[in-house]
């Protein structure tokens, strides 16, 4: 397998990094649970400084894996999908590439905005993204938590329609970001 994205396929970065994401938005929904049912003390501290320094990690991902595809070729939608449905695989993927930047943002801004300090692994400490403002961190608070639905729909809906492609319309839309599938042939 190739590092750059071909036009048939993506390439090892790109599919690595997608399915980095992939596993880190899975620890972070559990990260954030476990957090949630902690009582309050160290124990729900520390669990929330790994799940800020895991939404940290994966806002560097998606700029990485942003930049990799606006300087890589993309492979192309299939030709067999209608131009409503072009239409959608493109504001499906511009959602989750605005909410994968929007909700580590949005917590670092809540964070920041309670006056707790973020940092990434305990390695070095950020900057406060915003002063301390209990009004804004509940608004923060309120918004990290719609856009997390936010994000489990649009999720949803990207692998919904990568099983279609595979199982309904047996194309090579997600053949082509496996990196152990085959060219079909």
């Amino acid at each position: 397998m190739t590092l750059r994205n071909t036009t048939t396929r993506w390439g090892g970065l790109a599919q690595s990094l997608h399915w980095l994401i992939v596993a880190l938005l899975i620890t972070q929904v559990i990260l954030a649970n476990i957090a949630m049912d902690l009582p309050i003390g160290m124990k729900k501290v520390a669990m929330f400084a790994r799940h800020k320094s895991v939404g940290l990690t994966i806002l560097v991902l998606a700029i990485i894996r942003l930049l990799w595809r606006w300087t890589n070729p993309t492979p192309p939608l299939p030709n067999t999908l209608k131009p409503y449905e072009r239409t959608l695989a493109r504001l499906t993927h511009a959602a989750l590439y605005l909410l994968l930047f929007a909700m580590p943002l949005t917590g670092w801004m809540m964070t920041s905005a309670r006056g707790f300090p973020v940092s990434w692994f305990n390695l070095f400490q950020l900057p406060d993204f915003v002063p301390k403002n209990q009004r804004l961190y509940e608004a923060m608070k309120e918004t990290h938590h719609v856009l997390s639905y936010a994000l489990y729909t649009v999720a949803f809906l990207h692998v919904a329609a990568a099983l279609k492609h595979h199982f309904v319309l047996k194309d090579d839309v997600l053949r082509r970001m496996l990196p152990t599938a085959k060219k079909p042939g």
